[in-house]
């Protein structure tokens, strides 16, 4: 089964949960489905239309998250994609665009998901010096959601999920 979308009360995305997680909270009263996905789930007593998107019926408070630089922060804001070659995968690394050993620091903006091909190519040189290019300029996400960024990534290839999922753009490199 699929995985549901947990919004406020206030239609604002803070969690993706299990879908039995999701009929719990139905079966309490503590949510409102919004969109369902299409499966029937069978309890013991009776079955329900699984939903994908559900609205807690009271607001929840939360403060505003802190967006830590980790692995896969980095290859889910690249989109699992190397950032010299384009190739597509979960088999990637990070690669400091300027190596730490130039006085590169480890930051968002000298971070990039890149292949393990292109990381022993360019290894500890600049990108010009390896006559490689970046398709992205890295960059700190815009956009800081409630839910992972690894989560908020995966979730915008659901189509019933997007109106609730505010636009996140990579701005292009020219």
């Amino acid at each position: 089964m699929q995985d549901v979308l947990l919004l406020n009360n206030n239609y604002e995305p803070l969690n993706v949960c299990s879908v039995m997680r999701a009929v719990t909270l139905m079966v309490k009263g503590k949510a409102e489905v919004i969109h369902l996905n299409g499966h029937i789930v069978h309890t013991a007593h009776t079955e329900f239309h699984a939903p994908s998107v559900l609205r807690l019926r009271y607001h929840v408070k939360r403060p505003l998250p802190q967006l830590r630089l980790s692995r896969h922060s980095v290859l889910a804001r690249d989109s699992y994609t190397c950032q010299y070659c384009g190739v597509t995968g979960k088999d990637l690394t990070i690669d400091h665009v300027i190596p730490r050993r130039h006085g590169g620091r480890h930051t968002w903006d000298n971070v990039v998901a890149c292949c393990k091909r292109c990381n022993v190519r360019k290894a500890d040189k600049l990108p010009h010096q390896s006559n490689m290019r970046l398709q992205h300029a890295p960059e700190r996400p815009r956009y800081i959601p409630y839910i992972s960024l690894t989560q908020f990534m995966r979730a915008q290839a659901r189509e019933e999920w997007l109106m609730y999922l505010p636009n996140f753009e990579r701005r292009m490199k020219d």
